[in-house]
């Protein structure tokens, strides 16, 4: 596995290979104990192609071009943010942008570390949430300098924990 990774947006040839790259998540994650995220086939095959078309899908490829990670990348309010419970933003002015859908191969070391530097220099103003059993991402969050901040609901009313980095 190369050191070095590159982000560009996803192709929608490529909609296979997220699905892949979904369906190892969820291996990890249930391995990992968090049993209750990404259930029922999310992320769909349509949120998928949807955020292709938005131009909201991108993919980390190593120094040979192949695929070892994705997340989606949206710049701009997210709805569900609007309201925060049992804490505050950090910042609640500047444009944000959110980081969602982040997974990896299991051997896709430095693909959450690629991906979380890239987006800050987008935008040095980053949100990102997660399921309360997802113990992985919240140490790969807090590792890269996001702070939690509370809990927020998503639009199904699930909760998530909610973090931020400025």
């Amino acid at each position: 596995m190369s050191t070095t990774l590159n982000i560009r947006k996803t192709t929608p040839e490529e909609v296979g290979t997220l699905l892949e790259l979904f369906e190892e998540a969820r291996h990890i994650m249930r391995a990992d104990g968090n049993l209750q995220q990404w259930t029922s086939g999310y992320p769909s095959e349509e949120l998928i192609r949807q955020e292709i078309e938005a131009g909201n899908s991108y993919v980390c490829t190593d120094k040979e071009g192949n695929v070892v990670g994705t997340f989606a990348f949206i710049v701009g309010e997210d709805p569900t943010y609007r309201i925060i419970y049992e804490g505050e933003w950090l910042e609640n002015v500047s444009t944000y942008g959110t980081i969602h859908r982040l997974a990896g191969k299991r051997d896709g070391h430095g693909v959450a570390a690629a991906c979380i530097n890239w987006c800050y220099q987008q935008v040095p103003n980053l949100r990102a949430d997660t399921h309360r059993d997802n113990r992985i991402l919240q140490h790969i969050l807090t590792k890269h300098g996001f702070r939690y901040c509370g809990i927020i609901h998503l639009l199904n009313g699930d909760e998530r924990l909610a973090y931020q980095k400025i």
